[in-house]
């Protein structure tokens, strides 16, 4: 049915970016974004895998920024006291 989109190049930087500087485990930020299994963010860390839409949605909130920050190879966004 059409093109899959491409994927964002910097996505999975951005995602580990954020689970270090909240200081937390792969376990913990699966938890806090309610993913039962806590490998898969290691997947998406290494981009491997892709998050759904609703997790990417969780790490936006959980960082207080927009989506877009985080799907847009354009946009810089900055989590915490680190730039990404």
């Amino acid at each position: 049915m059409g093109h899959p989109r491409p994927r964002p190049k910097r996505l999975a930087e951005k995602l580990l970016q954020i689970r270090r500087s909240l200081g937390m485990s792969q376990p913990k930020i699966a938890e806090r974004l309610g993913v039962k299994d806590y490998t898969i963010v290691s997947r998406w860390e290494l981009n491997k895998l892709e998050p759904p839409l609703g997790v990417l949605l969780a790490y936006a909130r959980l960082m207080g920024v927009p989506v877009e920050s985080l799907i847009d190879d354009n946009l810089e966004a900055v989590f915490r006291d680190q730039g990404i």
